[in-house]
């Protein structure tokens, strides 16, 4: 990655937790961090458009399994962001490629406007 943006360093998203990042009004992303891997996904429900959060930071069904929107209830597998249960069923989130260098999480500039 040539040109790169630094999201956070990965111990700043918990472990089986999330964090949001607003790059700017149009590219909102957040982090899924499991035991073993990190999941980097846009900030948007495939089904209208809107934020899955409710509150910051706060992506994930209580019981931790799934990404959940707060708008309409979809569930979204972690790892593959696929919609499991809820209006967008089939319809899969969008992912972002990221690297993990010296401890930072960073993405590309041009993965940042797509």
């Amino acid at each position: 990655m040539s040109e790169s943006i630094t999201l956070c360093r990965l111990d700043a998203i918990p472990v089986n937790g999330c964090k949001g990042f607003v790059l700017d009004r149009d590219c909102q992303l957040f982090a899924v961090r499991t035991q073993d891997n990190l999941f980097l996904y846009r900030n948007i429900c495939p089904h209208a458009g809107f934020e899955l959060n409710w509150q910051p930071d706060k992506f994930l069904d209580r019981s931790g399994q799934y990404i959940l929107c707060a708008a309409h209830g979809a569930t979204f597998d972690i790892t593959s962001g696929a919609c499991v249960a809820g209006p967008c069923a089939g319809a899969s989130l969008t992912s972002v490629p990221y690297i993990i260098s010296d401890g930072e999480v960073r993405i590309g500039t041009l993965a940042a406007r797509r």
